[in-house]
């Protein structure tokens, strides 16, 4: 490991950083921050609990199937049993999984996301198993893992995406 001297300057707009042949400017923001903690639903009442590595595996063999402009999947859940589903009606291409998992809700609930958004996720999450809190089709989810560690606090937030009522 080598050291590199930095050089910092400042002043009320900029922030520059040099080190060796690069020269960095950054633009330094005087605003308020946005008040996130608005976004993060509150009253999500349905938990869908499923292993990370079989969605993961699931939604690598069903994106295959999606329409490659929208990458939408439909997730249904059911009792003991989580369906995903994707489709592409401009090519009649369809694909169905059933994976097992643990959903509390006695209400089916079948909602759509964007498959490459919840890839991304499950890559970025390290722990055995995933869950999901829900509500509506039409409201934000909030994935977390299921263990984490004392100093986590890891929280995703996805949006759905509108289904189209062809199934």
């Amino acid at each position: 490991s080598q050291n590199i001297d930095v050089n910092m300057e400042f002043n009320e707009s900029n922030a520059v950083f040099a080190f060796n042949n690069i020269r960095m400017i950054c633009r330094l923001i005087d605003e308020r921050f946005p008040e996130y903690q608005n976004v993060i639903p509150t009253n999500n009442d349905k938990r869908l609990i499923v292993n990370r590595n079989t969605m993961a595996s699931t939604l690598k063999r069903i994106v295959i199937y999606a329409n490659k402009t929208t990458n939408q999947i439909r997730l249904k859940m059911e009792g003991r049993e989580l369906q995903i589903r994707a489709e592409d009606v401009d090519f009649s291409n369809e694909a169905v999984e059933n994976i097992y998992c643990e959903y509390d809700s006695e209400e089916t609930l079948e909602i759509g996301f964007n498959a490459k958004f919840i890839q991304e996720m499950l890559g970025n999450i390290h722990c055995e198993e995933i869950e999901f809190e829900l509500s509506e089709p039409n409201r934000a989810a909030v994935l977390h893992p299921r263990d984490q560690q004392a100093y986590e606090n890891l929280l995703m937030l996805v949006m759905p995406v509108m289904l189209n009522n062809y199934v």
